[in-house]
């Protein structure tokens, strides 16, 4: 991603654009959207306040289908119930500064977040039939 963004010139405009309007970063737009990355440590557009570990959770054969308990808030704004996430090759958030909102958990660790207009998941909600965290975006626009 980052050597086509910056190959065609859309690095600095996709940074720009994301300090004016909302984005959503799924699993590796979420390290791209991140203000610290490591393993390996990479350049990325540093728009939200999160360090994340990338390939985290181990390999491709590692990746896992799980049902998650989201924290009160994800549901008074979108609808009770449990969560299904995909984690493909995901990344693990080791650090969310202290403007950013916890909105789900997996095994402690952060797993869906919110800072002001931006939202970020390290699973892939587009895989699933549930439509709440791409609803909780869209009431961002």
């Amino acid at each position: 991603m980052l050597k086509l963004l910056r190959r065609e010139n859309l690095f600095d405009d996709l940074a720009e654009f994301g300090r004016r309007k909302p984005m959503f970063g799924t699993c590796a737009g979420a390290i791209l959207m991140a203000r610290d990355v490591t393993h390996p440590a990479q350049e990325s557009l540093g728009l939200m306040d999160i360090a994340v570990e990338r390939n985290a959770y181990g390999r491709q054969v590692d990746s896992r289908v799980v049902d998650l308990d989201p924290e009160p808030e994800f549901e008074r704004r979108t609808a009770p119930g449990k969560l299904e996430a995909v984690f493909i090759r995901a990344p693990i958030i080791r650090r969310a500064g202290d403007g950013v909102r916890v909105l789900a958990e997996y095994a402690g660790d952060p797993v869906l977040i919110e800072q002001g207009r931006h939202l970020v998941s390290t699973f892939h909600p587009e895989l699933t039939n549930d439509a709440r965290v791409h609803n909780l975006f869209l009431g961002k626009l």
